[in-house]
Order: C-alpha cells, then sequence, then structure tokens
C-alpha cells in the first residue's frame, strides 16, 4: 500500500481510518475536506480543488481520505489500494453526531482552518441519502478498477481486525 484512497459516507470515519494507517505505515495524509474547506466553511472551486489533488496524486505515496465526486475517479484510477466504509446509515449518524459533540465550535484537526463544527441539517440529509443514491455509483466505479486492491469494510470489527493485520505486517518488515 503506498497510494490508498479511503472513502465512505459522512461520519464513517474516513479522517481516523486515514491519520491512523498513515502513523502505523508512515505514508502522508491528506483530507481533502482541509482542502476544499477555506475559513468560515468557503468552499474552493472545482478547478482549484482538482489541481490540489493532482499535486498530491503525483507525489510517491499518499493517502487521501474524502469523496467528493468531481475528483474521485482520477483518484481511484491512480491509488494502488481503495477503502470504501460501507456502513450502515445509522452508524454514520452516530459518527458525525459524535464528532459534532466532541469538536462543537472548534476547527477538528482533518479540517480546513477556521471551520468550526457545526450541526448541519443538509450534511445530515446527504448522510441519510448516501446509502441510497451514493453507493451503488461507487460500486459502479470500483468496479472498472484495474490492478487496484478494493478493501470494502460494512462492519467496525472487519476494519479492527484488517488494521490488526496491517499493525503485525509492518512489524514483521521492519524486523527483516
Amino acid at each position: 500500500m503506498r497510494k490508498i484512497a479511503i472513502i465512505g459516507n459522512g461520519g464513517a470515519g474516513k479522517s481516523t481510518l486515514a491519520k491512523e494507517i498513515g502513523s502505523i505505515v508512515t505514508i502522508p495524509v491528506y483530507h481533502l475536506d482541509a482542502i476544499f474547506w477555506k475559513p468560515g466553511w468557503t468552499p474552493i472551486q472545482r478547478d482549484a480543488l482538482i489541481e490540489e489533488q493532482n499535486h498530491i496524486l503525483n507525489k510517491e505515496t499518499w493517502i487521501i481520505d474524502g469523496n467528493y465526486g468531481s475528483t474521485m475517479d482520477l483518484r481511484l484510477q491512480i491509488a494502488d489500494t481503495v477503502i470504501f466504509l460501507h456502513y450502515p446509515t445509522f452508524r454514520c449518524l452516530y459518527g458525525n453526531t459524535k464528532r459534532r459533540i466532541k469538536y462543537r465550535n472548534i476547527t477538528r484537526p482533518d479540517m480546513g482552518k477556521d471551520c468550526p463544527e457545526k450541526l448541519d441539517w443538509e450534511f445530515f440529509q446527504w448522510i441519510l441519502q448516501f446509502n441510497k443514491i451514493k453507493t451503488p455509483a461507487i460500486y459502479e466505479r470500483l468496479a472498472d478498477l484495474q490492478d487496484t486492491n478494493i478493501l470494502i469494510f460494512k462492519k467496525p470489527k472487519e476494519l479492527r481486525a484488517f488494521l490488526n493485520n496491517v499493525r503485525q505486517e509492518t512489524k514483521l518488515q521492519k524486523l527483516v
């Protein structure tokens, strides 16, 4: 795993997973939310997001978390590993609510500068619709990928087992 794309519903834990894998395998982590959102929740232009992503994609190693459909195809094509956190909607709503409480009125580490956490009805609705509307298109995109390690986790327990394996493999590699 040298170029890892992490996708999934809001509140699924993409950013947390990116940081965890990054610390295990020592690969730089890039959060698309931190790139997309400028101070005061001001979005950057689509072209600027594409340019920023392309700069990252040209690097030797990376972990990128986030969906952003307008930039997803290229990211998935270049990634050697795609991790899709396909959790139930209720689990993602819980994760989002937990995050909103933890970072209430402050900017979380994986977000753009001066974007304090807030409860947002529009984002809540997006999470509610994700598995129904976005997920089928994601599976279509994943089906088109060749020579890519695709990992789909439907339960946090499956993800924990995967992370334990990555930790063990990394320890073994360091011993050799």
